[in-house]
């Protein structure tokens, strides 16, 4: 699985000009699923989200989780995260999992998330045409991968 975290003042997705998933301070993230994806990678993954330490506290002397800081998170799923453009210009996404096998993960992700964070986790919509608008902060934007552990 891959993840994008942008650290954001707000952000929000909407579906056919409805939002559905809106939050204050705390993380955007972009979630994607390649096909050797299971399982085994989600609480890992929820785990680092929760506890990545990119915020400053009170004093802006030390850096603390969105958990600490008792932030949001807002999930949009992002298939185009496993794109591969080594061969032409158009790029190839035959590594992203296919959405029967996606949609149970992200779902799953939502929910290890919302363990982590209760009550404080948004989302967009699985497969859907969306429209995200944020307010970065920072802006701190970081990947990680689940296969690597970085």
């Amino acid at each position: 699985m891959r993840a994008v975290i942008q650290r954001v003042e707000r952000a929000e997705v909407r579906v056919d000009g409805k939002i559905i998933g809106k939050i204050d301070r705390g993380l955007l993230v972009f979630l994607g699923i390649e096909t050797e994806d299971g399982t085994e990678d989600i609480p890992w993954l929820a785990r680092k989200i929760a506890r990545m330490r990119i915020f400053s506290d009170a004093e802006a002397e030390s850096e603390v989780s969105v958990k600490d800081i008792k932030g949001e998170v807002l999930l949009v799923s992002q298939f185009t995260l496993h794109a591969s453009t080594k061969k032409g210009n158009r790029p190839s996404y035959i590594r992203a999992a296919r959405p029967e096998q996606a949609e149970p993960l992200y779902e799953q992700m939502k929910r290890q998330l919302e363990l982590e964070l209760p009550g404080r986790v948004a989302t967009g919509s699985f497969g859907a045409m969306m429209e995200v608008e944020l307010v970065n902060d920072g802006p701190i934007t970081i990947g990680i991968d689940s296969r690597d552990r970085e």
